[in-house]
């Protein structure tokens, strides 16, 4: 057996540890970007962009937008958390979590492009429509980064 063919050694328990192949390193950060993204995006809601996610609440929904935007952060902030912290077990459930989030939050996004409403940058309806397009991207980014598809798939072929 070669040398780099060998289990590697945790020096402090002496248990094997497996290698990574590039494909999990690769999901293992994107998941950990995503995470990222949904901390930064959550700590906007509740700071400095309230403003400009108020702007982003559909007229229909009966709540306050106020209230749709710091909810949506605190949401936000426990997916982000979620993400780059929870237990392998647990990540196929987050993601199908967080893949259920971007859709919920789709409507918002339709919303701002039916209305012309500017927020972000996105003052143009190209812009805004071009958005709409990502927003799936999100969704299966999610279930990609955490192993919920692979979860899903392998539970089907059971």
């Amino acid at each position: 057996m070669d040398k780099l063919d060998r289990p590697l050694k945790n020096s402090r328990s002496r248990t094997p540890v497996r290698r990574r192949s590039a494909g999990e390193v690769v999901r293992h950060l994107g998941r950990w970007a995503l995470g990222a993204a949904l901390l930064g995006a959550g700590t906007g809601h509740l700071t400095t962009m309230r403003d400009e996610f108020q702007a982003q609440v559909p007229t229909w929904v009966p709540l306050d937008p106020d209230f749709v935007v710091v909810a949506s952060g605190v949401v936000e902030l426990g997916l982000g958390a979620a993400l780059i912290l929870a237990p392998a077990r647990y990540r196929p459930a987050v993601g199908g979590v967080t893949a259920a989030f971007f859709v919920a939050i789709f409507p918002g996004n339709i919303s701002q492009y039916v209305t012309g409403t500017d927020a972000f940058g996105l003052d143009s309806d190209r812009a805004r429509l071009v958005r709409l397009f990502f927003q799936p991207v999100l969704v299966a980014w999610a279930l990609w980064s955490t192993g919920a598809w692979r979860a899903w798939r392998n539970r089907n072929n059971r």
